[in-house]
């Protein structure tokens, strides 16, 4: 098989590499695509800890394709289901995953996109943020994850606030269903709008996704008394500094809503792709850029660069 190697800080090679055979409880996936995550950018990167080359197809966790072939004691798998799978070496033509980490695709998604890791990440989120009906949510930080809580948020009654510092992903937040649109171009100004927007009693839920202290420091502050301040973005380059005087104040609850045990992770792609065969979840829009396999290097650089008019990119087959 051919497959992406990160051969050193941003150095992509196509490869050839020897095809994986899947044993006891795994299955092997003829993949069609892989989603690129932001959380693969510190291999990219080059930060010291990682060793080089890395293995083929790694650090690829947002797979989608058909079964090619399942191991010993696989039941209700078979070769020809088109899955979604949380895997980790998925920017290849095939991967192993186990096979309690495949997630079935229905008829009515053929031919869709299925990146399932950041989907079912959305949908955990949201469901540790308990929103309601009638809830302020501001949500900070309007990517890809952002947009799909937006698309979630709204589906439950809430009123989205969405908030971000690019003039497009505003639009792709009113596309999404967000009912207010706030430049984040002043910290103070966003404050006095988001108040205003609320008659004073600010949000009870604030979802922060952008992984950046200033947005976390300016979510803080738009969580009413007794909110909830949920914390989405990817925090893992260094400290930050946050307002506990504020948190204490307000009596926030305060919630790090990133999953790490791989059974809710799957429990929540299950749930993204009744979400999506249902109609209320809909990412194929902010899919902006597709490319072939033999230029993931691309699709990492404009991940990590985040052009104008970039949500999201997939490595295809």
């Amino acid at each position: 098989m051919q497959a992406c190697v990160i051969a050193g800080p941003q150095q992509a090679l196509l490869q050839d590499a020897s095809r994986p055979e899947p044993g006891p409880g795994q299955v092997l996936l003829q993949l069609e695509g892989s989603g690129v995550c932001a959380s693969s950018l510190p291999v990219w990167e080059g930060r010291s800890w990682f060793e080089y080359p890395q293995p083929p197809g790694a650090p690829g966790h947002e797979g989608w394709g058909r079964i090619a072939a399942v191991g010993a004691g696989v039941e209700r798998l078979a070769p020809g289901d088109r899955v979604a799978a949380l895997s980790f070496r998925a920017h290849a033509e095939y991967d192993l995953a186990q096979a309690d980490a495949v997630v079935p695709l229905p008829a009515a998604l053929a031919g869709k996109a299925l990146p399932g890791e950041p989907l079912g990440c959305a949908v955990n989120i949201f469901r540790r943020s308990d929103i309601r009906a009638g809830h302020a949510v501001a949500i900070v930080g309007l990517g890809f994850l952002g947009c799909l809580l937006t698309q979630l948020a709204v589906h439950a009654g809430a009123r989205v606030i969405a908030i971000s510092r690019r003039g497009f992903s505003l639009d792709f937040a009113r596309r999404c269903g967000a009912q207010e649109l706030v430049p984040m171009d002043d910290h103070q100004r966003v404050i006095e709008r988001v108040k205003a927007l609320t008659g004073g009693r600010w949000c009870e839920r604030v979802i922060e996704a952008t992984g950046l202290e200033g947005p976390l420091q300016l979510a803080s502050e738009l969580a009413a008394v007794r909110g909830r301040l949920v914390i989405a973005g990817y925090h893992q380059d260094g400290m930050r500094q946050v307002n506990v005087q504020l948190w204490n104040w307000r009596g926030l609850d305060v919630v790090n809503a990133h999953e790490r045990d791989p059974r809710v992770y799957v429990e929540g792609m299950r749930m993204a792709v009744d979400l999506m065969a249902a109609g209320v979840l809909d990412p194929e829009p902010l899919y902006t850029h597709r490319l072939p396999l033999d230029r993931l290097g691309e699709a990492l650089e404009l991940t990590r660069t985040r052009p104008d008019g970039f949500m999201k990119a997939l490595v295809v087959a």
